[in-house]
């Protein structure tokens, strides 16, 4: 697959078949390729905790919160969870200026979805989550902050990309069907000259 083929179908996906399970060497390589991705100061300060069997994800689950234009849906349920997730986690005790590597969180998010899809997997990021009740549930020591969930699974729902008309919002929507679909600007508008 070409680069735009791996970004056209690196889509936040929000339904999974959960049948399929993603074995945690496979989840390691898509953290390796992200490892070589560029760091501010060459610093490195991400860590990663992975989850890949059912009794670990239930704690993660209830922690994320995974769609808020969709004020119907609460995220996935049953077979519809995803088979994984990767916490991006930031170490303190590297360097204590967190937000400063909020583009190296990105990068490394994106790195390791483009990994996935390129394995026949899909996954979303999350940032709206419940940090402290997150850490507990998963004894998570207080030099890592929680800073991305990335749910990670064989994605079972259809995701339409569609050019922006003029006047018309990029919010995400579901139709009749419930299919997801996801406005995107063209090029010709967010190229400036």
């Amino acid at each position: 697959m070409t680069i735009r083929e791996l970004a056209e179908k690196s889509r936040s996906y929000r339904k999974y078949d959960n049948s399929v399970k993603i074995p945690r060497e496979e989840l390691l390589s898509f953290i390796d390729a992200a490892r070589f991705a560029p760091s501010s100061v060459n610093y490195q300060p991400l860590k990663y905790y992975i989850s890949c069997d059912d009794a670990t994800n239930a704690k993660i689950r209830p922690n994320t919160y995974w769609a808020r234009l969709l004020p119907d849906y609460d995220g996935p349920h049953g077979d519809d969870n995803p088979s994984a997730y990767i916490i991006i986690l930031f170490d303190r005790e590297l360097q204590p200026n967190a937000d400063r590597f909020d583009k190296d969180v990105g990068i490394n998010a994106q790195t390791i979805l483009l990994a996935a899809v390129e394995a026949g997997y899909g996954g979303i990021m999350i940032g709206n989550i419940d940090r402290d009740k997150l850490r507990k549930a998963l004894a998570i020591d207080e030099r890592y902050d929680i800073r991305l969930v990335l749910a990670v699974g064989k994605p079972a729902e259809d995701i339409i990309l569609e050019e922006l008309k003029p006047g018309q919002s990029t919010a995400y929507y579901r139709d009749a069907e419930d299919r997801h679909h996801v406005p995107k600007r063209t090029l010709c508008e967010i190229v400036i000259n």
